[in-house]
């Protein structure tokens, strides 16, 4: 048989993973930060751009897109040329996607500081870098393809479907998400409002953690795995049946998100049974791992690579039972909303995704720089500090979340909140927070020594940029004797993603279209009116200080809620909410009752310094707001954008809006003047105030929002 030679491209492995190594650090590192200024407020220095607000989504972005993604790019690169038999497809794609995924990243740590974003939870970024992901993305899928294309081996391995599968899944989800209207450069409107907004955004997050965290990663390890153990895989046909059962099932689950909220309960119930349903696949691909290593268990005790994916393949099984309980309604109604789930997130994003991670690099850098690790005894400190940092972490996060809850809960013998004040559910967990910020730290240091390790590795080896490798030449599209339906599949690339897609699209489309199409899922109330030009000019600017990562607007049917915040909160509130701000944590109280609940003086005081109205509030600061100047030069363009999109403003309205806006704002400036405050009208924190005197009262008959019709 004809032999070809040929070399593997390992420069741009190398690339993927020195980045990974870097925004592992950097997104890390800002974790940390905000794990201690969530109990130590003066550790958001009294800067705008370093408050935790602004910081999670940043800490969020750069651990799962930066850390996360290169290091899926770093294995897949790697991976993908041995199981092809085949260089990658074209190395100038390769630069490019590797280039322009770090800009991406770079633009995310420039706007997320600086307020720039869509407020919604793992989508923040703006439009023109919601572009530029499409266009890396697809950058990315013709490389791979590509290289599928033109592989010397006649079947595709079980890494490549996982592969495929999160190359379609992830440009579905990105597209339709992010779909948007433009204001300007840095600014835009969700096309989807309230519920719709909801449900299309939970599809999405959900859908991203389990078609970037998770299908690349289970590509990952059917390869790093076997590799590691020196085993093959423990059964091809349970990787057949993991595959399958996991992509349809996955993409049902997202509602599980929103239950008890106003989503229509069909929504809410098909995505509870498909969550459940989803522990059978994930398990599935759990158990095909640890399985793998069946007659290499002695080496787990000496080999630290196989001790890094042992605990991650458990993490995963662990973090995979725990979201289907999640989802079930009477545990959801405990755990939403808490620390439970800081906890369940972070066993998956430091268990699976981080230790994961680490176990590959450990096992590649020393392939592609043709030495030895520098330290074996090294990787294991790192092993066990961060092992122990995962459980000093989890652990009191998981405590501090049912104490949350049963605190919110609690009622007296006289049928009161025996809690009514939430400050006192909060700084209760002062000393949980304490110890989860040791645990980080302990996790960081490990991430630390990981990486001096993995430099001084690469220090004293070279790099092998063109690994020299030879293989028959390729015989395609010849059928085995005897050859299942699947093992043709595996012949047919195009085939085998065509029905991907389309198993992946079923789930979305029967959750999504009805709830667009069919009326009765968002009744729509009359009182309920678009948001005047100060209130929505306010309403921006809680987008801009990213209030809505640490307090909801949605009150759910129970007892314990109507109690503290009001009425429960109905869908067609929503209708003119572009994008919807529910939240998904109250580190704070639910804000969606607020209006007329204080005085403006209550506000504007809270903002200048939320511990001289609430003595222990552990909020920050947020005093510039009280100096800074409104920009009402946007305002005619929002008008503009928003009825374009559904919003019913008057025709015409827009010329007047500022007009409008100055009127309200003089108004709330005179009575905050009358109770002291030294403001005018043009200052940010009027507009902010006007916004959350709006919170929740169109149903109690509030006219504020009426629009003139203008000829």
């Amino acid at each position: 048989m004809e032999m070809e030679k040929f070399s593997y491209d390992n420069r741009i492995v190398r690339n993927f993973a020195l980045a990974t190594m870097v925004w592992g650090v950097v997104g890390m590192l800002v974790g940390l930060l905000i794990a201690f200024q969530i109990y130590l407020p003066v550790l958001n220095f009294g800067l705008p751009y370093t408050t935790f607000s602004r910081l999670r989504p940043l800490h969020t972005n750069a651990v799962i897109f930066a850390f996360v993604g290169n290091a899926i790019f770093m294995g897949v690169y790697y991976s993908m040329q041995r199981i092809t038999k085949a260089r990658m497809f074209s190395d100038l794609l390769s630069k490019i996607h590797f280039w322009g995924w770090q800009s991406i990243i770079l633009c995310a740590a420039l706007t997320l500081p600086l307020g720039i974003t869509t407020s919604k939870e793992y989508a923040e970024l703006e439009w023109p870098i919601d572009i530029l992901i499409a266009l890396v993305w697809v950058v990315f899928a013709i490389n791979m393809f590509g290289t599928i294309a033109k592989r010397r081996e006649k079947h595709m391995y079980v890494a490549i479907w996982f592969y495929i599968a999160t190359i379609v899944t992830v440009a579905v989800l990105h597209i339709v998400n992010s779909i948007e209207i433009p204001v300007n450069f840095l600014k835009s409107y969700s096309v989807y409002a309230g519920v719709q907004d909801a449900l299309v955004q939970w599809w999405y997050g959900h859908n991203a953690v389990a078609f970037f965290l998770t299908t690349p990663f289970l590509g990952l390890m059917y390869y790093y795995l076997p590799k590691a153990a020196g085993r093959p895989v423990y059964s091809y046909k349970l990787s057949i049946v993991h595959f399958w059962s996991l992509i349809f099932i996955y993409i049902w689950a997202g509602p599980h998100h929103l239950l008890y909220t106003a989503l229509p309960d069909w929504a809410q119930s098909l995505g509870t049974v498909f969550s459940v349903m989803l522990i059978a696949p994930s398990w599935g691909g759990m158990i095909n791992g640890l399985l793998t290593l069946r007659g290499a268990w002695d080496k787990v005790r000496e080999d630290p690579i196989l001790k890094f994916m042992v605990v991650a393949v458990t993490a995963y099984g662990m973090a995979t039972f725990e979201g289907p309980m999640l989802s079930l309604k009477n545990v959801n109604a405990i755990a939403h909303y808490t620390d439970w789930i800081v906890a369940h997130v972070h066993v998956g994003a430091l268990g699976w995704n981080g230790f994961l991670t680490f176990g590959i690099l450990y096992w590649l850098i020393p392939r592609i720089y043709k030495t030895d690790l520098y330290s074996k005894k090294l990787a294991n400190i790192h092993f066990w500090i961060g092992t122990l940092g995962i459980v000093f972490y989890a652990v009191p996060m998981y405590w501090s979340g049912i104490t949350q809850s049963l605190m919110w809960k609690q009622f007296t013998p006289e049928g009161i909140l025996q809690y009514p004040n939430f400050l006192e559910t909060v700084t209760n967990l002062i000393p949980l927070y304490a110890i989860r910020s040791v645990g980080g730290t302990m996790y960081f240091v490990g991430v630390i020594i990981g990486v001096y390790n993995l430099v001084k590795t690469i220090k004293t080896g070279t790099l092998f940029a063109e690994e020299p490798a030879e293989a028959p030449a390729r015989v395609l599209n010849t059928a085995e004797p005897g050859e299942t339906k699947h093992r043709w599949l595996e012949r047919k690339p195009i085939q085998f993603a065509l029905l991907a897609t389309v198993l992946v699209l079923i789930g979305g489309l029967i959750e999504i279209i009805p709830t667009f199409l069919v009326k009765s899922n968002i009744p729509t109330i009359s009182s309920v009116k678009p948001y005047t030009p100060l209130e929505l000019q306010g309403r921006d600017l809680y987008i801009r200080e990213g209030c809505n990562n640490c307090h909801s607007q949605m009150i759910r049917p129970f007892r314990s809620e109507t109690e503290r915040y009001g009425e429960y909160s109905k869908a067609g509130e929503y209708v003119y909410d572009h994008p919807f701000l529910w939240g998904s944590k109250r580190t704070g109280p639910d804000l969606h009752r607020e209006g007329k609940k204080y005085p403006n003086i209550w506000h504007y005081l809270h903002m200048q310094n939320p511990q001289q109205i609430s003595p222990g509030s552990l909020m920050p600061v947020y005093d510039w707001l009280l100096d800074n100047d409104l920009d009402i030069s946007t305002t005619e363009d929002k008008i503009n954008a928003l009825r374009s999109i559904g919003v019913p403003y008057p025709a015409g309205y827009e010329k007047i809006a500022n007009d409008e806006l100055m009127k309200q704002a003089q108004e709330i400036t005179a009575d905050l003047q009358k109770n002291g405050a030294p403001v005018t009208p043009e200052k940010e924190i009027v507009a902010l105030i006007a916004y959350l005197q709006r919170l929740g009262t169109d149903i109690k008959g509030n006219n504020t929002a009426d629009m003139k019709e203008v000829k």
